[in-house]
């Protein structure tokens, strides 16, 4: 899914940039109340999976590309202010070393990575949970769903930037139905490293899931 240079306007690039970079600042913020000691490490942990997981590339038409994004994962296993942080990071690392997204559309890549994938997934996971039994397994279920959601909303983020400011001569139309398609299908595949990721995590330690960790805490309010 990273956005090569040149593909997207620079007014278009700059403005996504800058909501990318206020997205990244309330982030900053809201991290600080969202991690503790022992969550702390798990979302280094997290961010060194999910640079992992992200060099696996699948090609895409019109010049782009797909792979897995773990913006949900690492949501629901650090919280969605700590998952921005770092998916950004990742990001940022692939595009200054591994020139994995161009420099000038590194912003539009952030914001549809690590704000769309991380924030549409959380939301979804949020969702999910409330419609399911208070159990254990059915965060694992849950987060699930929210990678599956993540990935295609992340990539309708790029079919509308490129529909305002593409430099290509693709039709819009051409684009959305490669970057839906793929990675809906790439989305497949997301659910379920997220789900066995989750699960696993949940199994050994439970207490370090935040997504886990808030639904505890609700059942204890109502009670």
């Amino acid at each position: 899914m990273h956005i090569p240079d040149g593909f997207i306007d620079l007014k278009t690039s700059a403005t996504v940039a800058a909501a990318g970079v206020v997205g990244v600042a309330a982030a900053l913020k809201g991290a600080k109340e969202q991690l503790t000691e022992k969550s702390a490490p798990l979302a280094g942990l997290t961010a060194v999976f999910v640079f992992a997981v992200q060099m696996l590339n699948f090609p895409v038409a019109a010049g782009t590309s797909g792979h897995l994004l773990g913006g949900a994962l690492a949501a629901v296993l650090v919280g969605p202010y700590a998952a921005t942080l770092a998916i950004t990071v990742v990001l940022i690392i692939q595009a200054f070393l591994f020139a994995d997204g161009g420099l000038t559309a590194l912003g539009l890549n952030l914001f549809n990575m690590s704000i769309i994938g991380v924030w549409a997934g959380y939301g979804t996971f949020l969702l999910v949970r409330k419609v399911m039994p208070k159990k254990k397994a059915s965060i694992a279920v849950a987060a699930a769903f929210a990678g599956f959601i993540s990935v295609p909303a992340a990539a309708l983020g790029f079919v509308l930037q490129y529909a305002v400011g593409a430099t290509a001569t693709y039709e819009t139309s051409t684009v959305l139905a490669a970057m839906v398609s793929t990675h809906i299908l790439i989305g497949i595949g997301e659910a379920i490293i997220t789900f066995l990721t989750v699960s696993a995590v949940l199994a050994s330690r439970s207490d370090l899931v935040y997504g886990y960790r808030a639904n505890v805490q609700e059942l204890e309010i109502r009670s």
